[in-house]
């Protein structure tokens, strides 16, 4: 019989096994396949054993099975992770440092119980200016308390006494029951919605009252009405103001004759006694206590008898006026002429 085509003895004169199968692509098999089939070929070439080699360990194995690039980009996950996670407790930080250009660095310390029997007994410094006191619980100083620095009050401020101090100032609004000022200064507007009572009020510019005002005494240097005003008195006027000065004629009242002035300025009498032989001209002058800006008009009336028979008449300038007569007064006679001057 042929040998068979398909088959060639080996060196040893063997027959290859018929159950061998064709051995496959050598990029699909894995390591332990390619040991087991080196194994194999070196049983049937009858090579005799080499050295068995040592134990794989598991995690070669699975660097084996793993691929590079799996781990590279597990690699950079980490990487990038770490990265984010220092940057975020960076930012972290910055945020709760305050710089120290705004506010200082103070460093806090607690005060013992020792610490306060000592501030009760003796006259103690405690800390330095760069240090907090911080006290947990309510305190009660019965002495006087001097802050040398300023006084920041986080919550609501309550006094029972008297808050004195050379200045005092609100950003915010102020409610106030009861307040005593000396002196008032207001930059701004004011609205006052209740009853204000105001001992003294000097006011240096205008003042607009929109509804009535109600005063026992108004003294102004000016007052003007505007638009179509209307001054209403109902009980009476009175021109008060001292006494103006007189200048008796006592050739037109005659010998023995007389003449005085009581009023003001702006209104009064003027009482004439005429003696024997009186004349025709002007009986007394009249000087205002304070001159008008220009020549005012005055108006005069005649009182009794005397004045009637008298044809007068009045001579005027800003500085004061003349009652005259322009016929010869009766003599021995007393009558008077009251008068009325405006600007």
């Amino acid at each position: 019989m042929e040998p068979d085509k398909n088959t060639t003895p080996d060196t040893e004169g063997n027959k290859p096994n018929s159950d061998q199968q064709a051995p496959a692509d050598a990029l699909s098999r894995t390591p332990e396949d390619l040991e087991q089939e080196a194994a194999t070929q070196k049983a049937a070439s009858g090579v005799a054993d080499e050295p068995a080699e040592k134990p794989v360990s598991p995690l070669k194995r699975f660097m084996r099975r793993v691929n590079v690039y799996l781990l590279l980009f597990l690699l950079l996950v980490v990487v990038s992770g770490v990265v984010i996670a220092v940057n975020y407790l960076n930012s972290q930080k910055t945020s709760n440092v305050t710089p120290a250009s705004t506010e200082p660095n103070i460093a806090s310390q607690k005060l013992t119980e020792d610490a306060l029997k000592q501030l009760a007994n003796t006259d103690t410094s405690v800390g330095s200016a760069s240090q907090t006191l911080t006290i947990q619980g309510n305190a009660i100083i019965e002495g006087q308390t001097l802050m040398r620095g300023n006084l920041n009050v986080a919550g609501n401020f309550q006094s029972g006494g008297r808050i004195q101090g050379p200045s005092l100032t609100i950003s915010g609004e102020s409610n106030l029951g009861t307040a005593q000022i000396n002196s008032l200064q207001v930059a701004q507007n004011v609205a006052i919605q209740g009853a204000t009572t105001v001992r003294d009020l000097s006011v240096a510019g205008g003042a607009t009252f929109a509804g009535a005002v109600t005063a026992s005494q108004i003294t102004v240097s000016k007052l003007v009405l505007s638009g179509n005003s209307s001054i209403e008195i109902p009980n009476h006027l009175a021109f008060t103001g001292p006494n103006p000065g007189r200048a008796p004629n006592a050739g037109v009242l005659g010998a023995g004759g007389s003449a005085s002035v009581s009023g003001s300025d702006s209104a009064g009498t003027v009482n004439i006694n005429t003696g024997n032989g009186p004349s025709v001209g002007c009986f007394v002058r009249v000087n205002f206590n304070q001159a008008y800006a220009t020549s005012p008009r005055v108006i005069i009336s005649p009182i009794g008898a005397g004045a009637g028979l008298s044809t007068y008449y009045v001579d005027r300038n800003n500085s004061g006026f003349s009652i005259c007569a322009a016929s010869t007064p009766p003599a021995n006679s007393a009558f008077a002429f009251d008068y009325f001057v405006t600007g």
